[in-house]
């Protein structure tokens, strides 16, 4: 039986990952040379309705997080994390950090390419807390069970295809940097996990009331 301080540890370690993931996000978007697919999203409904990006995109996650419990997925304190806190954590690294702009493309890739790494390290440290799926990852299990003969890349892509298509439709930036994090994204997170001998499937998640079980177990 896991203890207490194991349970806090595990969630300071979620909001760990979730910050390193951010720092990713934030690269990502400073390359200024076309989004991934749900940061096109929220950047196209933030031009539109004049909020921030971390305010947007945690108003989206919200939102997921919602879909996730009509569809009875798991829902855990990394889950809820997720959805309160990358947003807004990439809006304070925004605030705090300036950074060159460079006018080279292929510099803008590594850049890209560099946050996609960093993105994966960020995934690492949140998926081995096993307290829950994003809301997104959440979802995207919710919708391969209801389409069990269809394989789970599809549905990925059809999902993130439908979040990428509003995105665009509503101004939010497209290009080389949207196909390099499409292909890439999956890439990075791949190699981290070889170099950190990690297996995301073989975490088993706790849900908020398996964990509050043990937070507050009498001693």
């Amino acid at each position: 039986m896991q203890t207490k301080v194991q349970m806090i540890k595990e969630i300071l370690k979620s909001a760990f990952g979730l910050f390193i993931f951010a720092i990713g996000v934030y690269l990502t978007i400073q390359a200024n040379i076309g989004l991934a697919p749900w940061d096109c999203l929220s950047m196209g409904v933030s031009a539109r309705v004049g909020y921030s990006y971390g305010i947007v995109h945690t108003a989206i996650s919200i939102l997921i997080l919602v879909i996730d419990i009509l569809l009875k997925e798991k829902i855990g304190y990394g889950t809820i994390l997720d959805a309160l806190l990358v947003g807004n954590y990439v809006d304070l690294i925004d605030h705090v950090i300036t950074l060159p702009a460079f006018s080279s493309i292929p510099l803008r890739c590594i850049m890209v390419m560099v946050g996609l790494f960093i993105m994966g390290y960020g995934q690492y440290f949140y998926m081995d807390a096993a307290q829950g799926c994003g809301p997104r990852d959440s979802l995207l299990i919710a919708l391969g069970k209801r389409f069990p003969k269809t394989p789970i890349g599809v549905v990925q892509t059809v999902m993130v295809g439908i979040a990428l298509l509003i995105g665009w439709l509503l101004g939010g930036p497209v290009g080389i940097g949207t196909v390099i994090s499409v292909f890439g994204m999956g890439t990075a997170l791949q190699i981290v996990c070889k170099i950190m001998h990690f297996e995301p499937r073989d975490v088993v998640h706790k849900n908020v009331l398996e964990t509050n079980k043990i937070f507050f177990q009498k001693s």
